[in-house]
């Protein structure tokens, strides 16, 4: 059991928070620049939520939502 949550440790470690390593790295050599890639990543985000809510409204305007509180089985 001990092995399975070191090798989920060595998965977030070693693999999945390398890119913030890097960014933080950034931080101490390119100040602006570590922002600028910190602000990009924002306005990205910032773009997809946007069009997710777009999305949401066109769905409920075509009434293709089903808010019905019995539309999933586990609600019953």
């Amino acid at each position: 059991m001990r092995a399975f949550f070191e090798g989920i440790q060595s998965l977030f470690v070693d693999f999945l928070f390398k890119p913030f390593d890097l960014l933080r790295s950034l931080e101490l050599s390119s100040w602006w620049l570590a922002n600028i890639i910190s602000w990009v990543m924002i306005i990205i985000c910032g773009y997809y939520i946007v069009y997710w809510c777009k999305q949401l409204v066109i769905h409920r305007a075509n009434n293709e939502e089903n808010q019905d509180t019995t539309a999933h089985s586990f609600l019953k």
